[in-house]
């Protein structure tokens, strides 16, 4: 903290502080949000300080209002897709989070209604078609698992190591798609 905050400015203990809060909040006693859900999706966008540590750390532009709505979705998406595969072990270990709440199918199909709040912001705000067919071609499956492949059914290990694969595979492809067309910081509206 002390050479972030040196190389920058004091922003960065703001920035800092903020960190600890939000594991606390989300780790620990008395509030421990990490089983009260569905506040352990809301507690995600404290993914989103990691920009703001850069913004920061490199002196950049803050970014717009529209990245940080598509980001607050993107990171409830990513972290239902990760209760879901870990659903029947969180029901097993007597854990409660939004998909054990909720069920397999109600939870993909919240997945479903994030995924559309992202592809139309994407294709909104930011007018990035790519991203947005990609998106909505995760969208289309999902529509597949919940209604026709899968269903309640759970994966097995060998299905959520190549989902996991696949997804890594995409993240990085989107990653640079994102830095090359820099739509993500140019919204159209």
């Amino acid at each position: 903290m002390i050479v972030f905050t040196y190389l920058s400015d004091w922003r960065m203990i703001v920035l800092f502080a903020s960190i600890i809060l939000f594991n606390f909040i989300y780790n620990f006693k008395p509030l421990r949000i990490k089983d009260k859900p569905p506040l352990e999706l809301f507690i995600q966008t404290g993914h989103i300080l990691t920009a703001f540590f850069s913004i920061v750390l490199h002196d950049l532009a803050v970014l717009p209002w529209q990245t940080i709505v598509y980001l607050i979705f993107f990171c409830f998406l990513a972290h239902l897709a990760g209760e879901i595969m870990d659903l029947d072990l969180d029901r097993a270990a007597g854990k409660k989070t939004s998909a054990v709440v909720l069920g397999r199918i109600k939870s993909k199909l919240l997945m479903v209604a994030f995924l559309v709040v992202e592809v139309s912001i994407l294709n909104y705000w930011f007018e990035d078609y790519i991203l947005a067919a990609s998106l909505g071609l995760f969208l289309l499956w999902l529509l597949l698992d919940v209604f026709v492949v899968y269903k309640d059914k759970p994966y097995t290990l060998a299905e959520m190591k190549l989902f996991g694969y696949g997804k890594n595979a995409i993240a990085f492809a989107s990653i640079i798609w994102m830095l090359w067309s820099g739509k993500l910081v140019s919204p159209v509206l």
